[in-house]
């Protein structure tokens, strides 16, 4: 494993110079070139998919993380458009910025340069492999890329099919290096190389945050679990917060920004969660709900609540419901049970929003919108590598921008010290 993890390593840091002294056209050149590989080698794609998702119901996958594995024409051609607007992003390298003249007549500035060999860590979602692949791409880096086992097979095949793109323009393949093998063990050996790789970017669950957490030697922007709330407040419109929460929640249940507690203000209560409850169940949606929730409702489908409700990310129609008495307590929840990933307040009440914004420690704090806008691509970023819930280096989604460092650049004509 020592050795297999090394030759991946050292390939894709071989191949880092080649991207980083690239042009911005001929890096728009080759992002494109990818882009159409992936609509030409659909039915390849495709067949690999397949193999995935019979494998997946095999193990019992649930729906919404089949839906995150499977791929089709449609999902293939997105995948496409996605690389091909981060390929009319503009280029962050080499952007000169903080200009200043000192004193002695030094003139510095900084400069945008690509961060190096970054590795990717994913799980069920074949697309992160060419979204990835194109912002590294975009960026000046190369990329090693490992995905969970339930997605092998079609990220393979995404890898292969993006590496002809490489092949095609005389750069190295192993710009983009997709690995093979999904085992722990390997994924260990490859965060000790600190010499070869120079960022980690986790995004899944948490088994796999606290894995990479634990054993890597390389600095880590972790994409952690998405337990995003909405939050009704006594001065919200009813109509307003059913269609947000609904959204919020229904829309795609699968993914991180999906709403997974709901907390509503006791004044207004009564008023709204009957009859939202009643549409939630109706669209499919457990309801797990604190003793109030459970007396307003009047519907025997709601289950009670545990203490382990308000700390999980269901990724599922499942939605844990509290009625709080404050909005005081239901920043207080949101802060002790939140993934600070994305939250929601619905209200008229300026000063209620302003201060829910500034209290609630996430990455992105909505008023009066759902949670489920969280994305590079809705932020106009184009595609991310995922959402950063911690502050260093980037917070939310981590765009083309976030891949890149700086250096000092200074001119001089003469100068000594």
């Amino acid at each position: 494993m020592q050795q297999a993890a090394l030759q991946f390593a050292t390939r894709a840091r071989n191949a880092k110079t080649a991207l980083a002294l690239l042009d911005a056209a001929k890096k728009r050149k080759l992002i494109y070139r990818m882009a159409e590989q992936l609509v030409a080698h659909s039915d390849l794609i495709l067949e690999h998919n397949a193999i995935d998702m019979a494998e997946g119901r095999k193990a019992g996958l649930s729906k919404a993380l089949l839906d995150r594995l499977l791929l089709s024409p449609e999902r293939i051609e997105e995948m496409a458009q996605s690389l091909r607007e981060i390929a009319d992003l503009d280029d962050p390298v080499g952007e000169m910025y903080e200009f200043k003249r000192l004193d002695n007549g030094l003139q510095l500035a900084k400069m945008r340069v690509p961060i190096g060999t970054v590795l990717i860590i994913y799980e069920s979602r074949p697309n992160v492999t060419s979204d990835a692949a194109g912002l590294c791409i975009k960026s000046g880096n190369s990329c090693i890329l490992r995905c969970g086992k339930e997605a092998l097979n079609s990220a393979n095949a995404i890898g292969k099919v993006l590496q002809q793109a490489l092949s095609e323009m005389k750069l190295p393949v192993d710009a983009i290096t997709v690995i093979d093998d999904s085992s722990r063990e390997l994924l260990e050996e490859l965060l000790k190389l600190h010499k070869h790789i120079d960022l980690v970017v986790p995004r899944g669950g948490e088994g796999l945050i606290q894995f990479v957490t634990d054993h890597s030697k390389i600095p880590i922007v972790k994409h952690d679990k998405g337990l995003c709330h909405i939050y009704i407040d006594e001065h919200a419109q009813i109509p307003m917060a059913k269609s947000i929460t609904l959204n919020a929640k229904v829309q795609r249940p699968g993914v991180c920004n999906a709403a997974e507690t709901l907390l509503v203000h006791q004044n207004i209560a009564a008023r709204i969660l009957p009859e939202l409850i009643a549409d939630l169940i109706a669209k499919g949606v457990e309801i797990r709900g604190c003793e109030i929730t459970r007396e307003l409702s009047k519907n025997s489908a709601v289950v009670t609540a545990q203490d382990v409700d308000w700390d999980t990310e269901y990724l599922d129609l499942i939605l844990s419901v509290r009625v709080v008495p404050s909005l005081q307590a239901a920043i207080d929840h949101i802060n002790t049970h939140g993934s600070q990933h994305s939250e929601a307040i619905v209200t008229d009440h300026y000063e209620n929003a302003r201060h829910f914004q500034q209290a609630v420690d996430s990455a992105a704090v909505y008023v009066n919108a759902s949670t489920r806008f969280t994305d590079g691509g809705q932020f106009g970023m184009g595609a991310e590598i995922g959402i950063s819930t911690q502050k260093l280096h980037c917070r939310g989604p981590m765009g083309v921008r976030d891949l890149t460092s700086s250096k000092f650049v200074i001119n001089g004509n003469g100068q000594i010290r």
